[in-house]
């Protein structure tokens, strides 16, 4: 008996990689952009509504191609309006992504792997350790489904790569969907200043996003030191604080743009006096803004978040030496969707064969 053919999630594929695949099948390329029209313009899920394809084209792609959706699991909502997605994906893993209600606006905090590898001491991500890559599709999946999930209200006009992963240990699918995501006419149409992706410092792939991407960078720094931030953050062991700000100050930013660096204050650990002048000091070079974000405590976490009157003197050295110092309170909290809390706890629960 012949193998069932395993169709092709066209939300894996770019315009060019559409446009080869249907030349395949004897479509013309002009017919790619009009399948990802219908899919990320008007939401279609399957081909039969594609109604300015004829009926033999419908067909041939409901042949070999299929349209995907995450499954929904729940859906958590905060008393500060923000909502926790738990997704599960065709694998039995889950995820989870943040959709975040602002002034006039959502921005959505997506993930990029399920788990992490990296190893941060005050993460809750991180405690079950790494599963596996999110597939370009189910990283594009995440805002087009929490779009159709939206319809009318506000609209989603920021992306943010914060959630579950690190996104340049999945580099190509990232980078993959970020084409997607910003591509102005066949994609989701989010313009790359609205679109930020935050790194623990991988330092060999930030060149490689400099010069394939034009989005937002954001850097989760967290110390000032080497002996703190690798307690903090295993990863600065491989690539500490010197070479990552070497990487940083070489990176190819647009005009007017800058490197967010972010440092999340945890009590007695890296929050001091000294902590800001030196910080101060680190990013004299750079162009740089910084995020200073309250530890986030979670059941049986090891740190506690800073006093409110540390945090004001920690901005406020920043701010004395002429930095941008904004204090990122985290949203959320009452559903463990704030940073650094997002587990999907499903996703480490053996799934049924």
């Amino acid at each position: 008996m012949k193998p069932k053919l395993k169709k092709i999630n066209v939300n894996d594929l770019s315009k060019d990689e559409l446009v080869a695949r249907l030349d395949a099948h004897g479509i013309k390329s002009y017919r790619a952009g009009q399948v990802l029209k219908w899919i990320y313009s008007h939401q279609a899920d399957t081909f039969d509504i594609m109604s300015d394809l004829s009926k033999d084209v419908r067909n041939l792609l409901a042949n070999y191609f299929t349209i995907n959706r995450l499954e929904k699991i729940s859906l958590e909502t905060s008393q500060d309006g923000s909502k926790k997605y738990l997704f599960k994906l065709e694998d039995g893993n889950c995820i989870e992504t943040v959709l975040i209600p602002e002034k006039n606006h959502y921005t959505l905090c997506i993930s990029s792997q399920v788990g992490c590898a990296q190893g941060c001491t005050f993460c809750l991500t991180a405690k079950n350790g790494f599963i596996r890559n999110l597939t370009t599709s189910e990283i594009v999946a995440q805002i087009r489904d929490i779009q159709k999930d939206l319809g009318s209200s506000m609209p989603l006009s920021n992306i943010v790569f914060m959630g579950m992963g690190e996104p340049l240990a999945n580099y190509k699918n990232v980078i993959h969907a970020l084409k997607i995501i910003t591509d102005s006419e066949f994609g989701l149409k989010f313009s790359s200043r609205k679109v930020t992706l935050s790194t623990a410092g991988l330092v060999p792939k930030l060149a490689d996003l400099g010069r394939d991407t034009n989005i937002n960078l954001a850097i989760s720094l967290n110390a000032t030191n080497n002996k703190i931030r690798s307690l903090l953050m295993p990863i600065n062991k491989k690539y500490p604080i010197e070479n990552l700000l070497d990487a940083c100050r070489s990176y190819k930013l647009s005009p007017r743009r800058r490197i967010t660096f972010e440092y999340i204050l945890i009590r007695g650990m890296n929050d001091s006096t000294d902590d800001a002048r030196c910080l101060a000091k680190l990013l004299r070079p750079i162009k740089a803004k910084i995020n200073l974000i309250p530890f986030n405590e979670y059941k049986d976490c090891d740190y506690k978040r800073s006093d409110e009157s540390v945090i004001r003197n920690f901005q406020d050295i920043l701010m004395e030496n002429n930095y941008t110092a904004v204090i990122r309170y985290s949203k959320g909290q009452d559903i463990s969707a704030a940073c650094g809390q997002l587990r999907a706890k499903a996703s480490f629960i053996e799934s049924s064969p």
